[in-house]
């Protein structure tokens, strides 16, 4: 890390918490049963009476370090998949540091450790798994709605109907009454009262193919700091900035809210949509002149709310025939300078807030990613088999595609650097592309791993490139003057994350919605 990254890194960790200067320091060493040191436990810190949380890892001499905590009450912990922790230690933190060791015993791999290319792969073969790991794994997994409970068939089925119904724009069609029965009986066979599954997922055949290796010495060198939201099941996706340090929060599924954190203070306030249905919040952003729009996919609407006076309106754009998505949806949106929303989903489409006019862009029916570039161009991405990357001049609505040079590469999330490149994801193939738009020419880095799926996509001050991996809870920094890739854990299974959002500080914001919780991410001091 450059110099300047380092003194900015600092800045981050201190600043970031609403905490002053010198902080308190907890720090210490993890050992494996054999008491020798123990690399890439996490070490969670968690302040009483708060809803943040803090998690490092342990290096390859089992020592790990977390600074400038705010004086207070916390619970400390040390946990690692496959192994028992000691329990959660109490301690206070002020000025003078604190020194805390943990020991690890041997323990079971449990099936909410599990990432979804595990599951996927490990998962017992039964009628209901296609369904399961197909439509569910879209949304979420398995790990904290399935497998970290036990419930009788009945339960089961009340639990698939209800998903059904509470996203039925988007399972009614795909899921019907057989299909609902399969999948209940399949969660049944597997995570019921007489569950047939083995106890831990690493007794099945396939484990010893799929058990995650060890991470590089450079992946021990990350810090996470998450926020758990105000209710349950507000599947948070995403958190993104606006002027004045707050961060947006649209939440999926039947919540119908936005929520806006308070990153110094934890504090979430919450705004309602008025559709009384499932809206399916996707995206919410800050316009220019200081309020915000939010897309709800599950009623094609553009959704803005004024933090000021706490109005909350909606705007339906036109509904075609068709079940579900067919019908329209909106999905992702962003504000030019002129308070133009664009909104990709199906189609693509501009809304002007002055006339209250949805202008569809037909030539794109379907589209995922969006991102403007310095010239106003709207740039997207159709995440399908045979999709391309494109843009749309706003002032003529003239679109141009171009197609990524490897075969289902299926672009997913799209950023702009700031040399004017068009850097986007290719959840398909496993690589992150760039374009350049003056050469018309691609370069596309692979991913490691046995599925990198990139989803989230960021780009950082010092031009390397973030993501996270769908299936394989990882994030990922690529190196694009290098093509190096380094993979770092995820403090929970089933990250999901959706889209990063790079704050004025340099923090990467996320949001995982399975783990109801939306955070940041930033490097070490000295990384």
């Amino acid at each position: 890390m450059k110099p300047t990254s380092l003194i900015f890194a600092v800045i981050a960790l201190v600043s970031s918490w609403g905490y002053a200067a010198f902080g308190g320091t907890v720090s210490g060493t993890v050992k494996d049963p054999s008491g020798a040191p123990f690399k890439g436990a996490f070490v969670r810190a968690r302040k009483l009476k708060s809803n943040v949380t803090v998690n490092v890892l342990s290096d390859k001499q089992g020592r790990y370090q977390l600074r400038d905590l705010q004086s207070g009450d916390y619970n400390i912990q040390a946990t690692a998949i496959g192994y028992k922790g000691d329990p959660s230690k109490s301690v206070k933190v002020e000025a003078q540091p604190v020194s805390l060791d943990f020991s690890l015993q041997k323990g079971a791999v449990q099936w909410t450790d599990l990432s979804n290319y595990q599951a996927r792969e490990v998962l017992p073969a039964g009628k209901g798994k296609p369904l399961l790991v197909t439509r569910c794994f879209a949304c979420h997994g398995m790990q904290t709605r399935m497998a970290a409970r036990r419930q009788d068939q009945a339960s089961w089925w009340r639990d698939v109907d209800y998903m059904r119904d509470s996203m039925r724009y988007f399972l009614r069609d795909q899921i019907n009454d057989e299909a609902a029965a399969e999948l209940a009986s399949y969660l049944t066979d597997n995570f019921g009262l007489d569950s047939t599954a083995p106890h831990s997922p690493a007794e099945m055949p396939a484990w010893e193919k799929v058990k995650r290796g060890e991470f590089s010495d450079e992946a021990m060198k990350i810090v996470y700091v998450d926020y758990d939201l105000p209710g349950p099941n507000r599947m948070p996706w995403s958190a993104a900035p606006d002027k004045d340090g707050n961060h947006w929060i649209p939440y999926y599924g039947r919540a119908n809210q936005v929520g806006r954190l308070d990153p110094k203070t934890g504090l979430v306030q919450e705004f309602r949509a008025p559709y009384p249905d499932t809206a399916a919040i996707h995206s919410a952003v800050m316009g220019p002149d200081g309020t915000v729009w939010f897309s709800e996919q599950g009623s094609n609407r553009l959704g803005h709310l004024d933090p000021r006076t706490r109005e909350v309106g909606e705007f339906q754009a036109p509904l075609k025939p068709g079940i579900g998505t067919e019908r329209g949806s909106k999905h992702t949106v962003r504000v030019d300078p002129s308070g133009t929303v664009w909104a990709t989903g199906s189609p693509l489409s501009k809304f002007d807030p002055r006339t209250e006019k949805f202008t569809e862009i037909t030539e794109v029916p379907s589209s995922y990613g969006i991102t403007l570039d310095k010239e106003g161009n709207v740039w997207f991405t159709e995440f399908t088999e045979t999709g391309k990357i494109g843009k749309v001049d706003p002032k003529t609505l003239k679109v141009t595609k171009y197609t990524p040079p490897t075969p289902n590469a299926r672009p997913r999330r799209i950023q702009i650097d700031t040399d004017g490149s068009v850097v986007f994801a290719e959840f398909g193939s496993g690589k992150i592309a760039r374009f350049d738009p003056k050469t018309e020419t691609f370069k596309e880095y692979p991913l490691p791993g046995p599925a990198p799926t990139p989803y989230a996509l960021g780009i950082d001050r010092s031009g390397n490139i973030w993501y996270s991996s769908e299936a394989t809870d990882i994030v990922g920094r690529l190196n694009p003057r290098t093509g190096e890739v380094i993979e770092y854990p995820f403090p929970y299974s089933e990250n999901s994350m959706r889209e990063f959002h790079l704050d004025a500080e340099g923090r990467m914001w996320f949001g995982t919605p399975p783990n109801n919780k939306v955070g940041y991410f930033v490097l070490a001091p000295g990384s």
